[in-house]
This record gives structure tokens, C-alpha cells and sequence, in this order.
């Protein structure tokens, strides 16, 4: 297989939201040393991948890959970033990735889906009767309620609603 840089994934992860700093990168691999997910995973999570097909300009060694754990597996602990000897911020890479990620669609169900319930309901997990029940069996106040409008708001203001591309549901 021949991989052919990309000259517009390469600028936007590295010069957009970085500016110069991640050239400096040495390929060192400590982020990936001091990665617990690398360490949990037996490196099937491996930090230093994305950074090379993010400095390479090669969206196939990042986003292509047939496992999303390539790229989803970062837990944004910032430890990579901690311990970067050119002060890296790492996870910003990450972040930018899996937002390409799911815009391209490739993005993990449960991630999307997860997301859309916060759309739909203004948080992630939605009010139950159930729970509500326990709440006032145990002397619990009623979980607050969130104001869904606002959030809503702010969510369609970052466009995440395109991102994922979701439907808008009109009340009726």
C-alpha cells in the first residue's frame, strides 16, 4: 500500500492548532511510555502513532485504521502531556483527530450516540422515574433540572448538532 501525504490534514493538525511547537517533537515515544491506556492495552493505544501520521501528513496511519481504539483510546489524563520534553500538548492532537473522526462519520456509536442523548436531553444520562424513586426512598432531594433550551443552544452554537449530523426534532 502507498501512502501519499496529506498536505490539508498535515496544516490542520499542525500548524492551525499548534503553531510551530509540534515540530519540535523528536519521536522520543516517552508519551507513549507514560500512557496508561498504551500500558492497560498492551499498546494497542499507541500516542506516538497519531502523532507521526499527524507529522507525516499521513491520515491513513490515524484515522484509516481498522480498530477506532487507535485513535479513541486516549483518556485525556494530560499525562503525555506532563511529561512531553518539548512541552507538546498532546491531547490537543488527540482531540482535533477524533473530531475529524466524527465528522467523517467514523466516530465510535456509543460516542455519537452518547452525544445525541446530551442533545436531545441536556445531559448524558436522561431523568428516570426509577431513580427519582430512590432518590426519595433514601431522603435524596429530586436530581435538578437542567435547562435542555440553554443547553441546546450552546451545543448548536459549537455546530455539534452538523457535526454529528442530527436531526432537529420539532416539538409539536
Amino acid at each position: 500500500m502507498t501512502f501519499v501525504p496529506n498536505v490539508e490534514f498535515k496544516k490542520k493538525l499542525l500548524d492551525v492548532h499548534l503553531e510551530d511547537k509540534i515540530k519540535y517533537c523528536y519521536q522520543c515515544d516517552r508519551c507513549t511510555s507514560v500512557c496508561p491506556v498504551a500500558e492497560a492495552t498492551n499498546n494497542r493505544y499507541n500516542p506516538r502513532t497519531i502523532i507521526m501520521g499527524a507529522m507525516l501528513g499521513l491520515p491513513q496511519l490515524v484515522l484509516g485504521a481498522e480498530d477506532n481504539f487507535k485513535i479513541w483510546g486516549c483518556q485525556v489524563c494530560d499525562t503525555c502531556d506532563e511529561k512531553c520534553p518539548n512541552d507538546i500538548e498532546l491531547t490537543e492532537i488527540f482531540n482535533l483527530v477524533k473530531n475529524i473522526s466524527v465528522q467523517q462519520g467514523t466516530a465510535p456509536e456509543y460516542y455519537t450516540m452518547q452525544a445525541k442523548t446530551i442533545l436531545e436531553n441536556g445531559k448524558a444520562i436522561p431523568s428516570q422515574s426509577a431513580i427519582e424513586r430512590r432518590r426519595k426512598k433514601y431522603g435524596l432531594p429530586p436530581v435538578p433540572k437542567c435547562n435542555v433550551d440553554e443547553i441546546q443552544n450552546i451545543l448548536k452554537q459549537t455546530e455539534l448538532d452538523k457535526k454529528l449530523k442530527y436531526k432537529w426534532v420539532e416539538e409539536q
